[in-house]
């Protein structure tokens, strides 16, 4: 990745999706859908994946609420809109990564939050965003 565009938060500028980022400023959920079973989708990560492969590896992050023990998966249209208090490493991850990782963890995972500081956060179930994603 050397001499690759980097955005403000110092990744590649790869690390966004622009449908995404469109379908979360009309709040559309269909274009959310849409979106995600089309594009990539930024997630944050507690242990990145090889620099020169976004798509490979890397341990993805999830939030517990430490007074009910709930648990979050945030994603993010844009490395950018990740707020700089969660772990600075994000990760590419494709839309059978998120259909498979929502399938594995539909169980534990309450809550997914896209773009959750904004600028135009969103929030679904993770089976809500599983049967759009095998819509």
């Amino acid at each position: 990745m050397a001499g690759a565009k980097r955005s403000k938060s110092g990744e590649p500028v790869e690390f966004r999706s622009q449908a995404l980022a469109e379908a979360l400023e009309r709040q559309d959920m269909a274009a959310v859908a849409l979106a995600l079973r089309n594009g990539n989708t930024v997630v944050p990560l507690v242990k990145p994946g090889p620099r020169d492969t976004p798509l490979d590896g890397g341990e993805v992050w999830t939030y517990r609420d430490p007074r009910t023990g709930e648990v979050a998966l945030l994603l993010f249209s844009d490395a950018a809109n990740k707020p700089a208090n969660l772990p600075p490493a994000v990760g590419l991850q494709s839309p059978a990564w998120l259909r498979t990782f929502l399938k594995r963890y539909e169980s534990t995972i309450t809550t997914v939050f896209l773009d959750i500081a904004g600028p135009h956060p969103m929030q679904a179930a993770p089976g809500e965003l599983l049967k759009a994603l095998e819509a």
